[in-house]
């Protein structure tokens, strides 16, 4: 005698979650799961959610110099659109409150232009000061973001720049063979 039993559970596209028996029921839940969201993220205040999203940039700098990994999302620029479009609805209310032209910030911001030494710093003053309310800062991770970024663009173009500065290079008579 063999028993009839359900086998949808095993089939690949319910993965381990087994309450469903039918796709259907699957996206049914799914919607009502995301509807519920969505209410809660309505409630949730505008100031939360800065603070939510510069705690994640600050995460997000923090890994960066902590992995070697370098990809198109860990630039400084990309940073520093972050955080001036997290907290400003216009780049250019930053750039004024910053002491630069929105010109030059754009550049910045598109990899046109490299940041001068009194951008960083004036940045860095910046987000010590809306840091304080949201999470411990450490003001020199501007620079270390910058330099990391550097160091990265110069090692990885190395076949690039290093024949032709070879080519500069000699040994005293002490180190020959």
């Amino acid at each position: 005698m063999t028993k009839n039993r359900d086998n949808t559970s095993l089939e690949p596209e319910f993965g381990v979650d087994s309450r469903y028996k039918t796709t259907k029921e699957r996206e049914q839940d799914s919607a009502a799961l995301m509807q519920a969201r969505l209410e809660r993220m309505k409630n949730i205040p505008k100031e939360q959610i800065l603070r939510a999203k510069l705690l994640q940039l600050k995460l997000k700098m923090e890994n960066y110099l902590k992995e070697p990994v370098y990809d198109e999302e860990n630039h400084f620029a990309e940073f520093l659109k972050t955080y001036v479009d997290t907290i400003y609805s216009k780049r250019s209310e930053f750039a004024r409150d910053i002491n630069v032209t929105p010109v030059f910030l754009s550049k910045v911001i598109n990899r046109h232009r490299e940041p001068k030494e009194e951008f960083i710093l004036k940045l860095m003053i910046h987000s010590e000061k809306v840091f304080q309310h949201v999470a411990e800062f450490h003001k020199k991770t501007w620079y270390q973001v910058y330099l990391h970024e550097k160091l990265c663009d110069t090692m990885s173009s190395q076949d690039e720049w290093r024949p032709e500065i070879e080519k500069q290079i000699k040994l005293t008579e002490f180190f020959q063979n």
